[in-house]
């Protein structure tokens, strides 16, 4: 039998994403539907971006329509998810013995980058989700450290996804957009790079991802939606083996690719 992947790295894309799946979307709802259940799911979304390394405990965390000028029915989309204060608490402390700073948000709800993969992977939403937050300013390092806190939670049942795009540049997507939609050269040629290095475990070369990868300031002016990534590469394990299900670009520059990490 083969193993189950511990983290996965998930687009979001636009919030369009949720009503036009498209091939992406089949992707994610096929690999869900080969996963055990978990216990809980820990979500990672490059859309909550807070100072430290923050867990939510909302019994209910409401789905948060974090955007502006979508059509009416993205509105109307509920996802009703619930959490789980024991495994919420078990996320916390695995942080803090991993020597990081953690703190709690009873409130915090689902934001796009959360609810619209797990919608698409659980519809039911019959698994608990706990939310974890990215902290943006403190770079890939300190999200793989954050990652690798969560990798022993995995011989416990939980399941981490996180969520972004390889590669996310909006003022480009509006040059795309208003020209006649040309895709730059550079989405393929960093989402390529990327594949290479982490099929190769070659942490040093990702983590240096700014200077190392082709375009990769142009692929990411900051570095939020890349990320995610990094946080479930760590949580994989140190002998993870990573496999890309899915490449695809939507909107002329999302690379809206998908990656399984797998215990060796």
């Amino acid at each position: 039998m083969n193993a189950s992947p511990t983290a996965l790295f998930v687009p979001h894309g636009a919030p369009t994403f949720a009503l036009r799946p498209g091939a992406a979307g089949a992707a994610l709802s096929t690999l869900a539907g080969t996963l055990p259940t978990p216990r809980a799911i820990i979500i990672i979304s490059a859309h909550w971006d807070t100072a430290v390394p923050t867990v939510g405990f909302a019994g209910r965390p409401e789905t948060i329509h974090d955007f502006w000028g979508f059509p009416d029915e993205l509105y109307a989309i509920r996802y009703p998810a619930t959490g789980c204060r024991e495994a919420a608490d078990e996320v916390v402390a695995a942080i803090a013995a991993a020597g990081l700073p953690v703190a709690k948000d009873a409130e915090r709800g689902l934001d796009h980058g959360a609810w619209v993969p797990l919608r698409l992977m659980f519809p039911e939403a019959e698994v608990p989700v706990i939310p974890l937050s990215i902290q943006s300013r403190a770079g890939a390092e300190q999200a793989y450290r954050l990652g690798q806190a969560l990798a022993p939670l995995a011989a416990r049942g939980f399941l981490v996804i996180a969520s972004g795009n390889v590669t996310h540049n909006l003022r480009d997507y509006q040059r795309a957009y208003q020209s006649g939609g040309q895709t730059p050269a550079y989405v393929r040629e960093f989402s390529d790079w990327l594949a290479g290095r982490l099929a190769a475990h070659d942490i040093a070369a990702l983590l240096d991802y700014r200077r190392q990868g082709p375009g990769a300031v142009q692929a990411h002016p900051s570095d939020e939606h890349l990320l995610p990534l990094y946080v479930a590469l760590g949580a994989g394990g140190e002998q993870a083996q990573a496999r890309r299900f899915h490449a695809g670009i939507d909107d002329y520059v999302i690379a809206m690719d998908a990656y399984s990490f797998l215990p060796q």
